[in-house]
């Protein structure tokens, strides 16, 4: 399982990526792997402002429909296009492909609040 140590992670199974103020939000390789072959994926319109720990869309997969969860609050300035037609990027590439949506954070506060790989690792361990 691949947890890259750039990353922060959320409770709810997101990777976040800082870009130098824009915020890159996906869901993580083991997210992927417990959901199984992911067949649909919904997104929010740019624009639309999200906001932390509730939800942005879902992801379905042959076994269930899941909810997305923000990791951090703010405004969609971009989205994933590339996962309407090809939602099996989450199962194949998580991290690079498979990225849903750009945010411009309004709390910038809560990246820090976010879980290291380490942490992440050691929670999904727990369970």
């Amino acid at each position: 399982m691949s947890l890259p140590s750039e990353l922060r992670y959320s409770e709810e199974h997101e990777w976040v990526k800082d870009e130098g103020g824009n915020l890159r939000i996906g869901i993580t390789d083991f997210a992927q792997s417990e959901l199984g072959d992911i067949v649909f994926v919904e997104l929010p319109e740019v624009g639309d402002e999200v906001t932390a720990n509730e939800p942005f869309g879902s992801v379905e997969s042959v076994k269930t429909v899941s909810e997305l969860y923000a990791p951090v609050s703010g405004k969609v300035v971009a989205i994933n296009e590339d996962l309407s037609d090809s939602p099996e990027f989450v199962n194949e590439s998580p991290y690079e492909k498979a990225w849903m949506i750009v945010v411009e954070p309004s709390n910038a506060g809560e990246l820090e609040e976010l879980m290291s790989a380490e942490q992440y690792e050691a929670m999904i361990k727990e369970d």
